[in-house]
């Protein structure tokens, strides 16, 4: 796998993954794909776009966007504005586009959006891409830090706030529950093996 900030050359499709700041995506990507990316504790590591090329199918990690500690509102602002006007330019090169969120803490940062009168911005990008006519996954990451019993619960809670009627499991050809730093992603590749199945291209398995 190539890993540049700019490989566009001889691409003939793309996934995308995108996320709130600290949702894990970046670690995501590593344990996924074997990435070599940038990964910290820090919200805001990654500033700009990270692509892997993989054949003529290009893996796409975009800048966590929302709050980030000790980055001021207005470069905040900038970086979702970056993030929507690439997914706006690119939206008919991109096939999947993975939507990261943290599992354990999701009701709670929703709650708080919502007491402000504002959509939590975990649900806006996700309405968002599918606007724009890309096919979207929801990978729910951090699920290991879930009690067993509480699965269920929180994953037809996250399905409901985003528009898709419980339970959950009716929907679990977009939503996948994960663990990136556990390693336990069956769920997102086999769905991602599943949308390239659909285009013919089961070539590009080997890099997932």
């Amino acid at each position: 796998m190539q890993v540049s900030k700019h490989v566009e050359e001889g691409v003939s499709l793309e996934v995308l993954f995108v996320g709130r700041s600290n949702v894990g995506k970046s670690s995501l990507m590593k344990k996924l794909f074997g990435a070599d990316v940038r990964v910290g504790k820090r919200p805001g590591v990654t500033l700009r776009p990270f692509h892997y090329h993989c054949s003529d199918m290009m893996i796409t990690d975009l800048p966590g966007f929302g709050f980030m500690s000790g980055v001021k509102d207005r470069k905040q602002d900038i970086v979702k504005d970056q993030v929507v006007r690439y997914i706006e330019n690119n939206a008919d090169r991109i096939v999947t586009g993975v939507l990261v969120i943290e599992g354990p803490s999701f009701e709670e940062i929703a709650e708080r959006w919502d007491s402000r009168g504002q959509i939590p911005i975990d649900i806006e990008m996700f309405d968002f891409l599918r606007d724009v006519g890309i096919d979207t996954l929801l990978a729910v990451n951090k699920m290991d830090k879930v009690k067993e019993k509480d699965l269920d619960p929180v994953l037809d809670d996250i399905s409901e706030r985003m528009g898709l009627e419980p339970p959950w499991q009716n929907w679990k050809h977009i939503i996948a529950p994960i663990s990136a730093k556990k390693g336990e992603l069956k769920p997102l590749k086999n769905l991602l093996k599943d949308r390239l199945h659909e285009l013919k291209r089961d070539d590009l398995f080997k890099y997932f």
